[in-house]
């Protein structure tokens, strides 16, 4: 009887040893949630802390209180998680670190119809093997809308494809988030497709990869359903792109096997129409292919159609991975946006050296500087370290996106004011 109680109370022990553990390694994340819309905290949003790496699991689920405040309990992370919190219908997420004790969330209020929505860049990187076209193009959309708001409706963001096209996936990223898989629905309209993804404040991309039949050569008439900043065609160094109205287009100089073809201030209703010649394709994807993987021509079920993962990998703890193929357009996008004015006219690459000069204190100008020796190189290479260098902090989450702003707008101002001096 005795060694039987012994037995018992060794197994209780054995229990608890069990239990206590578990109970100690219970992490609690408190926090704020602030409507950015009205600048007050906001009540009763359901904040849900999810398990990336659990499939999207839902780990503790809270609604947060008259002030704006919640607080979670759960087991202890192993990894990073996100804090998921709901608004309106539309999902807003902050990426937790293990560690991490408390956080501000940010929401909005969320419109059928809102002011603001703009089109930085429609970007169509295209290549051709075995008798069909393969095109990735990648939208970049921004809500500028004041005070923000989420535009959240059944139709958000539309787009045309060519004849013949058959989409075969789609990707959605919303403001310094991660890359998701998305569906475009068709409208009923020839070759016009919608997204219901909700445009946040701030920018957000689609990709669309499609795939139609190419014998060598073809003309298409892009439809753009909004103004874009940047229209942009890119394909392999051995295809030829040749512009309907060569005064619309600029060709980007300086880009090792490719071919790219700018449009600024895209309008809808312009004469955008191209035609396309000769096949090849990308390094990147004649690389992947020769090591295994499916051929240009071939049905191929792998995100991307045969172009690459959709943006980026769909990995939600990744960053953005630039030396993928689509990081690679990523990089000419950046630069685009953020610079492309200057890389379009070189003459304002000159009044922005003007400026520079005319800006030295008379100490520096004693000095004899001459705007005209200042290299041009030296100064496209300083402005696109900068602007890549400020897309990459946005994208890693270093600054916030009212810095992000405020400094891409001093880039911009830059720009207006060395204009305006020439111009005077």
């Amino acid at each position: 009887m005795i060694v039987r109680m012994g037995t018992l109370c060794v197994m209780c022990v054995a229990v608890l040893c069990l239990i206590v553990p578990g109970v100690v390694r219970a992490d609690s994340l408190t926090g704020t949630v602030t409507n950015r819309t009205t600048g007050k905290p906001a009540a009763g949003v359901t904040v849900t802390l999810v398990d990336p790496m659990g499939g999207m699991a839902e780990v503790a689920t809270v609604k947060s209180d008259a002030q704006g405040r919640f607080k979670l309990t759960a087991e202890a992370a192993k990894g990073p998680r996100l804090a998921r919190a709901e608004r309106g219908g539309v999902n807003y997420f902050h990426m937790i670190t293990p560690g991490t004790a408390s956080v501000e969330l940010e929401v909005y209020d969320a419109a059928e119809k809102v002011e603001g929505i703009a089109g930085s860049a429609d970007v169509l990187k295209m290549q051709s093997e075995g008798g069909n076209l393969q095109v990735a193009e990648l939208f970049a959309i921004t809500n500028q809308s004041a005070p923000p708001r989420t535009l959240a409706a059944k139709h958000t963001f539309e787009f045309v494809v060519p004849d013949g096209a058959q989409v075969d996936n789609a990707s959605a990223q919303g403001p310094n988030g991660q890359p998701i898989p998305v569906t475009p629905e068709a409208t009923g309209e020839k070759n016009h497709y919608a997204f219901a993804y909700p445009l946040k404040p701030g920018e957000t991309r689609f990709q669309v990869s499609y795939h139609l039949p190419y014998s060598g050569k073809a003309s298409f008439t892009p439809r753009l359903t909004l103004d874009f900043e940047h229209y942009v065609l890119a394909t392999p160094s051995a295809m030829m792109i040749a512009p309907a109205n060569a005064k619309q287009y600029q060709t980007m100089k300086d880009q090792p096997g490719m071919n790219v073809q700018i449009s600024l201030h895209a309008k809808k209703g312009d004469d955008l129409a191209f035609t396309l010649s000769g096949t090849g394709a990308f390094r990147e994807e004649a690389a992947a292919d020769e090591g295994g993987g499916p051929a240009m021509g071939a049905q191929d079920n792998r995100p991307g159609g045969g172009l690459g993962k959709p943006i980026d990998a769909l990995d939600a703890l990744a960053v953005t991975h630039w030396y993928t193929p689509w990081g690679i357009l990523a990089i000419l996008l950046i630069l685009l946006i953020g610079g492309g004015i200057w890389t379009h006219e070189n003459t304002r690459l000159e009044q922005m050296q003007v400026a520079v000069a005319t800006a030295l204190p008379a100490s520096a100008n004693a000095t004899a500087v001459n705007p005209a020796t200042v290299g041009s190189d030296a100064l496209m290479t300083g402005l696109k370290d900068e602007l890549f260098q400020l897309e990459l902090d946005r994208q890693q989450g270093k600054i916030s996106p009212e810095e992000y702003a405020s400094a891409r707008s001093a880039l911009e101002q830059t720009l207006q004011r060395a204009v305006q001096r020439r111009s005077s």
